[in-house]
């Protein structure tokens, strides 16, 4: 049967053709529908963790297990799971084990462009790399095989393009494997120093293998067509090639990329008079090829930052401008990313925004459009997390300067079961008075509405205990009064917590708490709930503007309210100071 599926959709039914029981990720883009389109298949069981390290950790135990196992994640997200990553290359599978590594050249969705193929020889680990949907359901089937052959996870490389790009693909039955026996083995799965030792030495001698396997692996294959050019790339670049290139230059194409078949590479650079190598972001294959004393070129010619498409291949190799068939001569409005209109984070960003002397670390998820004119709150974002731990240092090395203003760190409620909680541990530990703020809207909201521990639900829809995030707080030793509860919409009660919190010379959590607006069953019940601007009472003095609710514009010297985006909030109501936003009855 074929259907037509995106990249991420065709991995996960590989898993499910392959026979993988368990699957266990942490919600990011763009890897985030792997595990959602997994779980709703039968006979299967998939789930979000708290973080990425939990979620590999989950799968690592399943493979142990003997169960064939899967765990999904972004880019930076295989940083947070780079320990057990690093421990399980040594310690090898029971089942077969397949960590999905989702990269974002052009940073789309994310805060750096690392290029994860680095990790596979960093870590000693195999690595495949699909360009298209139907390479990610058989090259994913193929993983588990080598996984469990080879007694390795397996490193599966996706780009945003191939996770997100839709294309027909022939999908297959699932042949059922039954869960491997688990035998009881200290020297295979426990990494103490005694046991790593030789460990590391099978590791090597399995790369050799692998390498050999490289070598003979049908996911790696040469198209050759004359050898005046000759070209050797993986993943999306290779379908960039055939679209500038066709079949007038040869090819290599890699889904084997670690270890590279050597014996391939060599072959067939001695079959062409000149090699070039196209890939997106680090020079990965080129340094391979050069390293083996192959005359090559690559980032001399093909830029190193941001993804590639034809136009820039084209005009890298050949030195053909895009030819560009239209010509629009108006001005287009520049279009930022904002805070949806009835955002429940826009409270407390609005009166945080008031206060002059307070210093504001970010974290990463919807919050961080807090940093956007015209609110300006958020001064600092690094990763997942750091704006409590972040914050801390900020506190510190500003007090030592003599500055004693006070740090406001924000934080999502996915985000703090992810790794805000440590942060806020220390916080307390250490006794530094910064301010937490979690915004809880009871969802992992950029990522899509991910279940998280705080909504209720499971990935796979089941109910499930909701973790009260006040009842941690309290818990890690934050004192009661200490710690303030609010409606997200409820600006007076914000004003309120902000001052007593400046005022704490204790660590103070302020927890916000109101669903997204963008959920369907609240979309349903604030139905109807609108607010409108009384054009007799408004004075033109768009204080209500500064609140950056998208719903609110000034046009034709007057403030108008848009009832399609209104969903009621009453925010800029109780910003007005001449009562004259008044809710639609």
């Amino acid at each position: 049967m074929k259907v037509i599926m995106s990249g991420n959709e065709a991995c996960a039914r590989g898993a499910f053709e392959a026979s993988c029981h368990i699957a266990s990720a942490y919600p990011g883009t763009p890897s985030t529908e792997i595990l959602e389109s997994f779980a709703t298949y039968p006979e299967v069981y998939g789930e979000w963790a708290p973080n990425e390290k939990v979620a590999f950790e989950v799968a690592a135990g399943a493979s142990i297990g003997g169960s064939r196992s899967l765990t999904a994640m972004k880019h930076v997200g295989l940083n947070v799971a780079a320990d057990p990553l690093f421990t399980m290359a040594y310690e090898g599978v029971n089942g077969g084990f397949v960590v999905v590594t989702a990269d974002d050249p052009g940073m789309h969705s994310s805060q750096n462009e690392q290029d994860n193929r680095l990790y596979a020889p960093h870590a000693k680990v195999c690595m495949v790399e699909p360009s298209n949907s139907q390479e990610c359901l058989d090259y994913m089937k193929e993983a588990f095989r080598i996984s469990e052959e080879y007694d390795t996870l397996v490193l599966f490389r996706l780009t945003t393009r191939v996770s997100h790009s839709k294309s027909i693909v022939e999908v297959g039955e699932r042949v059922e494997k039954p869960v491997k026996n688990y035998e009881k083995n200290t020297k295979k799965y426990i990494m103490i120093p005694a046991n790593s030792r030789p460990k590391h030495i099978e590791v090597e001698q399995r790369l050799n293998k692998l390498r050999e396997e490289s070598n003979k692996s049908s996911l790696n294959r040469m198209e050759f067509h004359g050898s005046t050019l000759g070209i050797i790339t993986s993943g999306i670049s290779y379908e960039y090639c055939k679209e500038v290139f066709g079949e007038t230059v040869s090819y290599l194409k890699l889904g084997f990329t670690y270890p590279m078949p050597d014996k391939l590479i060599q072959e067939f650079s001695g079959k062409v008079d000149r090699l070039i190598i196209v890939e997106e972001n680090e020079p990965f294959i080129e340094n391979h090829v050069k390293t083996m004393g192959i005359s090559c070129q690559g980032k001399d010619l093909i830029p190193i930052c941001g993804e590639l498409n034809p136009e820039i291949i084209r005009e890298s190799i050949l030195g053909d401008k895009p030819n560009i068939t239209y010509n629009y001569s108006g001005k287009l409005p520049n279009r930022p990313p904002v805070l949806c209109a009835g955002c429940p984070h826009r409270g407390i960003f609005y009166e945080v925004a008031k206060h002059k002397d307070i210093i504001a670390t970010g974290d990463i998820g919807c919050y961080t459009l807090g940093m956007m004119p015209p609110l300006n709150v958020t001064d600092t974002v690094i990763c997942m997390g750091a704006s409590i731990s972040g914050g801390i240092g900020l506190s510190k090395a500003r007090r030592l300067g003599g500055d004693y203003k006070k740090i406001f760190a924000f934080i999502g409620d996915s985000t703090f079961f992810h790794s805000g909680i440590t942060g806020l541990i220390n916080s307390i530990y250490n006794n530094e008075p910064i301010v937490t703020c979690i915004l809880d809207n009871r969802t992992t909201g950029m990522t899509g509405h991910n279940e998280n521990p705080g909504t209720g639900k499971t990935l796979m829809g089941k109910e499930a205990p909701v973790i009260p995030i006040e009842n941690i707080v309290l818990s890690l030793g934050i004192k009661k009064e200490n710690m303030r509860v609010i409606e997200s919409y409820n600006l007076e009660k914000l004003r309120e917590a902000i001052k007593e919190a400046k005022a704490s010379e204790e660590p103070f959590v302020i927890v916000t708490k109101e669903p997204c607006a963008l959920k369907k069953d609240v979309i349903r019940m604030r139905k109807g709930l609108k607010c409108h601007v009384n054009i007799e009472k408004c004075r033109k003095c768009k204080a209500c503007l500064r609140t950056g609710c998208p719903a609110l514009s000034f046009k034709k010297s007057t403030v108008a309210i848009d009832a399609a985006q209104c969903n009621g909030c009453e925010i800029c109501k109780q910003v007005c100071p001449f009562s004259a936003i008044e809710k639609v009855v």
